[in-house]
């Protein structure tokens, strides 16, 4: 678990589907384009109480690892980070982060991304961590280099939206020190 100010940054648990529902239907407009799997997996409470029990099984396997920013005043969850494509041989892997909308501009993204970083490299031994982002997004642009990482490069046709559109990303990669 990560401290800061008022809020944690923890692993996710099944007692957080309620939450988890409530901010992912919160925001939902604004992660459709480029949380494809998430908004696709969590339309209802029970779909999405199947994909948080799924996501919280592939944590035991090592193949992904989801977090989520909490208030520790009145325990909303803030935002949600997790860890993706990992690669052990590396090791490396790609982080995804989103925040609440009514929690965004307020410093607590950049310091919690900093922090988790931090985290990934100490805790799991990652040499490597990355993420990818539209050029449109220019919060999460801000995000990684404010937390250290540098442009790798542009991998065009690279993702594809939920409204079917394929886009170039923005590779984003920092070296553990």
């Amino acid at each position: 678990m990560i401290h800061f100010e008022n809020y944690t940054v923890r692993r996710i648990v099944i007692s957080d589907l309620e939450n988890y529902f409530s901010l992912i239907e919160n925001n939902r407009k604004r992660l459709e384009d480029f949380f494809t799997g998430t908004v696709s997996r969590t339309r209802t409470f029970e779909d999405t109480e199947t994909f948080l029990r799924e996501i919280i099984q592939k944590r035991y396997a090592k193949l992904y690892y989801a977090f989520v920013i909490e208030n520790d005043e009145n325990k909303e969850l803030v935002g949600f980070i997790d860890i993706k494509n990992i690669d052990w041989n590396i090791p490396k892997a790609e982080l995804g982060f989103y925040t609440d909308e009514q929690y965004s501009g307020k410093g607590i993204s950049s310091k919690a991304f900093s922090l988790f970083v931090d985290y990934c490299f100490d805790h799991f031994g990652f040499s490597k961590l990355f993420l990818r982002t539209h050029e449109s997004n220019i919060a999460a642009q801000k995000l990684a280099q404010k937390a250290g990482f540098q442009i790798e490069g542009k991998i065009r046709k690279d993702y594809k939206t939920t409204k079917g559109e394929v886009v170039d990303l923005i590779y984003y990669g920092k070296i553990r020190e």
